[in-house]
């Protein structure tokens, strides 16, 4: 499947692939052999919210070569725009799927962001999980943007073919599309906390809160400190009514 073919929606002003995580998989594979450099956002409701007051982030997230859906508000307000889309495409179910495709196809991938250590207990933690996979290397996300030149280039020297960025959002999507180029890499995921729920450190939600979309909810049950965070949502769904209700005034206006 070729960019081109992949249907997308606009969501507040920044644009969604209608692709489920197997065609997202296959996708981001075949970029990974190729020397564009394609950028993959995996779009959430924070995200969607933070691009309505920084125009560079929507830039950025509107130029990637996918834009998925991670979060189930996004999911919800793509389908009311008539997004055929079966199912999120999280970040953690991303990187544990496209290992093992890496596995498979001799794809060496290389892991960057979080707190000291956190990257290469994940990155162990997948080779256990999927043998034959090739980590071509490991550098935490406690650098200073003086560094990353020089991260760049260390990425490059390794070989990698997919680069997934663990900096959390909007830092890790800048970072990708200021430095991806010069990694070399065919392919780089911004996959926020990722590492920390697959190396462990942090417990994902229990089944029964993913499969209802509720994921933020039991983060906030254990952090309730994150409340702050939260604000985004209703903030998002407010967003999206609005935007519906003025879609609706202008089609009642040209009619």
């Amino acid at each position: 499947m070729s960019p081109t073919q992949i249907p997308s929606v606009e969501v507040l002003g920044c644009r969604l692939d209608a692709i489920d995580a197997p065609a997202a998989v296959e996708e981001i594979a075949r970029l990974a052999r190729d020397d564009r450099h394609a950028q993959v956002v995996t779009l959430g409701t924070e995200m969607v919210v933070f691009a309505q007051h920084d125009p560079r982030f929507r830039a950025v997230v509107n130029a990637c070569a996918l834009s998925l859906c991670d979060t189930i508000g996004v999911l919800l307000a793509a389908r009311r725009r008539g997004a055929r889309i079966g199912a999120r495409v999280t970040g953690v179910e991303l990187v544990e799927a496209l290992c093992a495709r890496a596995a498979h196809d001799g794809l060496s991938v290389y892991f960057l962001g979080g707190a000291p250590g956190v990257a290469l207990k994940a990155a162990q933690e997948l080779e256990r999980q999927h043998p034959g996979l090739h980590v071509a290397g490991t550098q935490n996300g406690f650098f200073d943007a003086e560094q990353s030149s020089a991260i760049a280039s260390e990425i490059r020297a390794s070989g990698a073919r997919i680069l997934f960025v663990g900096l959390g959002s909007p830092r890790q999507e800048f970072w990708l599309a200021d430095y991806l180029a010069a990694t070399g890499c065919g392919a780089g995921i911004g996959v926020g906390g990722s590492f920390d729920v697959i190396s462990g450190n942090v417990r994902r939600a229990p089944e029964m809160f993913r499969r209802l979309g509720v994921e933020w909810l039991y983060r906030l049950l254990k952090e309730p400190q994150r409340w702050r965070r939260q604000l985004a949502l209703p903030y998002f769904a407010l967003l999206v009514v609005l935007d519906e209700l003025r879609g609706h005034k202008r089609s009642s206006n040209l009619g």
